[in-house]
């Protein structure tokens, strides 16, 4: 039935053609932005889900920026030790060629191993890198031990949805080759911590310091591997005396290997959190893709599709509103 006040076709037309213009805008959106779900409304679920996920991606990027940084610390740390633990092991020769060399030769020696000293402590205290050095610490007046490096590894949320942050922490403590703090009990470095020799060649570090008498062995002598000296300028020490030395000498260097150890452990722990991390920010970047990105293989044709129902909707809309005006020309006729 035609009515000339209701027009029954174009409404139809009309309602038809502003669904095809609501999936076209949705379309061209998709294509636009590259996603199918760019707002809360397009899919509330995915959307919170995506919006978590890359928030704690932008965590996962700080934590990648502080392994990085913990690396550097760990690295200068560790090449530091190993030329400190080199230029112990020539000290260490220097000690055996004293062993009964001439009171000459014992000075000439003792100016080398006095240079070497100096050059342990520059290493030690060069190991810095972004005000961090764990070699040359100073723990200040009232600590006993030396703070640990703590490397953010990990940026993590549980079940309940509750984040937390994991740190690979060095211990400085075990590590450290001298030490400026001044509090009661504070415990030394490696190299400068006092050293005695029991009967027995045992090697124990003491708080107490038994002054040495270059030239008088005795068995509670104390060494400093930082400041031990062959001469005094006066008096020079003899043979069991530098044999006590090169026990101090190697009890040292079995620190420093073990603090070495744990340096290296700690610098590969680093870098295999730094390659997870990686992987684990693709990952998500993956897991959200497929949750909110648009399949361009589908959008494209999908366009084209909609396109030529819009065109068609505007052809049917034309041709009902043609209609009308056939049967209202029946009137003026």
């Amino acid at each position: 039935m035609s009515s000339i006040n209701t027009n029954a076709s174009a409404m139809t037309a009309l309602q038809t053609l502003a669904a095809t213009n609501k999936a076209l805008n949705t379309t061209q959106g998709r294509i636009a932005t590259g996603l199918r779900v760019a707002e809360a409304s397009d899919n509330a679920a995915y959307w919170s889900i995506a919006t978590t996920m890359r928030s704690d991606n932008k965590a996962l990027s700080t934590v990648q920026d502080s392994l990085g940084l913990g690396a550097s610390k760990v690295d200068t740390a560790y090449t530091g030790m190993n030329k400190t633990i080199d230029t112990l092991n020539e000290i260490k020769v220097k000690l055996v060629a004293a062993t009964g060399a001439s009171a000459a030769d014992k000075a000439k020696i003792d100016t080398e191993i006095k240079a070497l000293q100096k050059q342990l402590k520059g290493y030690a205290d060069g190991a810095t890198f972004s005000g961090a050095n764990m070699l040359s610490v100073n723990s200040g007046a009232t600590a006993t031990t030396a703070a640990d490096i703590k490397v953010v590894s990990a940026f993590t949320r549980d079940a309940t949805g509750t984040a937390a942050i994991s740190t690979i922490d060095v211990t400085v403590e075990n590590i450290k080759l001298y030490e400026a703090g001044t509090a009661a009990g504070v415990n030394k470095g490696i190299l400068d911590s006092n050293r005695v020799v029991s009967v027995a060649g045992a090697v124990s570090e003491v708080a107490a310091v038994d002054a040495v008498v270059l030239g008088t062995f005795s068995q509670t002598d104390t060494f400093t591997v930082a400041s031990m000296q062959l001469t005094d300028g006066t008096d020079y020490a003899n043979d069991a005396q530098i044999g006590q030395m090169l026990s101090v000498v190697e009890s040292a260097l079995k620190d420093m290997n073990t603090a070495a150890t744990n340096l290296g452990a700690a610098k590969n722990r680093i870098e295999l959190q730094k390659a997870f991390t990686s992987s684990l920010m693709d990952s998500i970047d993956r897991g959200v893709g497929q949750l909110v990105d648009a399949d361009m293989n589908k959008e494209s044709p999908r366009l084209q599709a909609i396109q030529v129902q819009q065109q068609l909707g505007i052809q049917a809309l034309s041709i009902a509103n043609g209609n009308s005006q056939s049967i209202l020309s029946l009137f003026r006729g």
